[in-house]
């Protein structure tokens, strides 16, 4: 039986990484997830089921249109290819129905974060319609498993600090230095991080944005003006937080002394 959901939760990932495809191609740019039916953005060809069905038909197709034969981009088979190998790792060892819910919140805190991680890489966006699904998969989980202070006082350092800070800059410069939906991203990780995981999350993402930033303009003469998107960063660490925080409070504890 076990087998059975270790195969039927993996491909059940590999079906939300299709359907995550969708996602970051059509929230961006203001589609509806529902209709119209996929096409290709080149011919406007329908693509029918048989041709989006995850990995398989990119295979089948030679990783082109079926009409217009334009490439397929590589990343719709590695986004399908991730959740189906993140679902995987996930699927607990033993199958109850706790394990189950839990398995439904890292699965799909995962598949929102590498939206956002990708969209806001190619678009400089953080949608709120996603971190709206990113609350209603942390706080009901939070609120059952930590007491009301650490999450509510998590949520507003996570919210309010970065506010206060792009609102000073924003007085003193007349320029936003921090987009909202970075703040909203914030706060929302804060309910499941609390004060001090928060604050950890906004140190660190603020050093690797900087490191990675100054490496670009040096080494690769990026412009200083062009704007570096900061959600990824924010992700990043976040992702080690939540997935490996053994691992975390370890380097937190010998590189940065808590």
């Amino acid at each position: 039986m076990d087998i059975f959901y270790k195969i039927f939760l993996t491909l059940f990932g590999l079906l939300i990484g299709s359907f995550l495809n969708a996602v970051i191609y059509r929230v961006p740019r203001r589609i509806s997830i529902i209709t119209p039916r996929s096409s290709c953005t080149k011919c406007k060809k329908l693509i029918h089921w048989y041709e989006n069905i995850p990995l398989i038909s990119f295979l089948l197709l030679k990783g082109k249109c079926s009409k217009c034969k334009t490439l397929i981009s590589i990343s719709y088979p590695l986004i399908e290819l991730t959740c189906g190998v993140v679902a995987f790792l996930l699927v607990p060892q033993r199958v109850t129905s706790e394990a189950l819910i839990y398995f439904v919140f890292y699965f799909g805190t995962f598949a929102v974060l590498l939206a956002q991680f990708l969209i806001d890489l190619e678009h400089k966006l953080l949608p709120d319609s996603i971190n709206i699904v990113l609350v209603l998969l942390i706080l009901p989980v939070t609120i059952i498993n930590q007491k009301w202070n650490f999450w509510l006082l998590g949520g507003l350092l996570g919210f309010g600090f970065p506010f206060v800070v792009t609102w000073f800059f924003y007085l003193l410069k007349g320029k936003v230095g921090l987009g909202g939906g970075d703040i909203k991203l914030f706060g929302i990780l804060g309910l499941y991080l609390g004060v001090k995981g928060i604050f950890l999350n906004l140190f660190l993402s603020c050093m690797l944005g900087s490191v990675i930033g100054l490496s670009l303009i040096y080494f690769l003469k990026r412009d200083k003006k062009e704007p570096i998107p900061f959600g990824p960063f924010i992700i990043f660490v976040a992702v080690i937080q939540i997935y490996f925080p053994s691992y975390f409070r370890e380097f937190s504890r010998h590189f940065l002394g808590f």
